[in-house]
């Protein structure tokens, strides 16, 4: 094979995966970039922003585009979630529609089916994730039930925590992107910056064990970032924006015993990202209504 044959060979292109808040598009991101570039919780709407995370083969490169859940939104946050959605879907070379194993097809993935019919450009293919968490009988049933969906270019069951057809996924997604050199270099696993991706490690951190509202209200920011000098130690100065007095101190807890937990569990995972120790100096503020408030919104990265 020729250099020029083997270069034209070479396909790249955009996915992008959509279902109901909590089908597993993050967890399978992450899976199949093989890093954390998204983060993850059982609290619904956890995506906030598209999220790329590069899969590099030597026969392609697909650029996983993250979006937050489609839902019905109840906040001006909620509608500019949703646009990021629509935005991302009409880019897309392939959109993945993932619904989970063990729920059955619901009005919810009914009406995001339904939504896909506006972006005819993109190729769709149908994910029947977290097969590992349901009888082979019921993965066969929800095939089915996902195939009268419409007619898919693939359908494919997959598990990113048991790895189960993640290879396939990717040789089949890689099959339908067009013929294109790599789109990002080799090193690249995200398009996120250092600042985000600490400030989402921080968000992952604060929404464990939090109930009802709290963590559709909590925002992160990082103000500064400090390499000492005179030690192996970055400092990290962020915040933490909650909506009402109340939830600032279910953030904090009794005694700063919450937040400190919060601060632990995110510096174990923000160690490894900067490749040194960290201190972290997290700060709780209260930023009224900020889920409705555009302003504020715009100060917070949305």
């Amino acid at each position: 094979m020729t250099d020029e044959q083997s270069a034209a060979a070479h396909r790249s292109g955009f996915v992008t995966f959509v279902g109901r808040p909590n089908v597993g598009k993050s967890t399978l991101t992450n899976a199949l970039v093989g890093e954390k570039v998204a983060i993850t919780s059982t609290k619904p709407q956890t995506t906030r922003r598209a999220i790329r995370g590069i899969v590099h083969r030597s026969e392609g490169q697909l650029v996983l585009v993250d979006t937050p859940g489609m839902h019905r939104p109840r906040t001006l946050l909620g509608e500019r979630l949703n646009a990021v959605v629509q935005d991302t879907l009409a880019e897309v070379d392939v959109i993945c529609f993932c619904v989970p194993a063990d729920e059955k097809v619901g009005p919810g993935d009914r009406f995001i089916n339904e939504q896909l019919d506006a972006f005819p450009r993109a190729k769709r293919v149908a994910l029947v994730t977290k097969v590992d968490t349901a009888s082979k009988a019921a993965v066969a049933e929800q095939l089915l039930a996902v195939s009268n969906l419409r007619d898919w270019d693939a359908i494919i069951p997959v598990s990113a925590l048991t790895n189960v057809q993640l290879d396939v996924l990717v040789s089949e997604l890689i099959a339908l992107m067009p013929e294109s050199p790599p789109l990002y270099p080799a090193e690249s696993v995200t398009e996120e910056s250092l600042d985000d991706r600490i400030a989402e490690l921080i968000r992952e951190a604060a929404l464990e064990g939090v109930q009802d509202e709290l963590p559709h209200s909590i925002a992160v920011t990082v103000d500064d970032m400090v390499e000492r000098e005179d030690k192996d130690l970055v400092e990290i100065y962020a915040n933490v924006f909650v909506e009402r007095d109340s939830q600032k101190g279910i953030i904090i807890g009794h005694k700063g015993s919450r937040l400190r937990e919060v601060g632990a569990a995110a510096r174990a995972q923000i160690e490894p990202l900067v490749g040194s120790p960290v201190y972290l100096s997290l700060r709780v503020k209260v930023a009224k209504e900020w889920q409705r408030d555009p302003k504020q919104l715009g100060r917070l990265g949305f």
